[in-house]
């Protein structure tokens, strides 16, 4: 059983917005630095965005002003708002929970698609 599991993923269109998911039922999420990735066809995986424990966020500059990274504590639960999607987004995106110099747990993914 995988500890994350993501939801949210879908098709949308150029412009458009999505929101994924991330929750677990086997490990607290603020007690590490949660974060999405994701994997276009073809290339490495990349990060997107991080949160860390006590809530600062980073990003990758191809995120940077479009989407939005954050936890719901109570309900233990990892959101990417994603904003003005471009076709370039298109990729399998993967939530994942660690430390500064290593993910330790991820989810099993979501696949988005982006609609020219």
């Amino acid at each position: 059983q995988v500890p994350l599991v993501e939801s949210g993923g879908g098709s949308v269109q150029a412009g458009g917005s999505l929101k994924l998911s991330c929750t677990s039922s086997k490990i607290a999420l603020a007690a590490y630095i949660s974060g999405w990735y994701r994997q276009a066809p073809g290339k490495e995986r990349e990060l997107v965005a991080t949160i860390a424990t006590m809530g600062a966020t980073n990003y990758a500059d191809s995120a940077k002003g479009r989407f939005t990274i954050s936890r719901d504590d109570d309900k233990n639960t990892l959101f990417l708002q994603m904003t003005g999607v471009e076709p370039e987004d298109t990729a399998v995106y993967f939530c994942a929970a660690g430390s500064y110099d290593k993910v330790e747990h991820w989810g099993q993914g979501t696949q988005v698609t982006v609609l020219s």
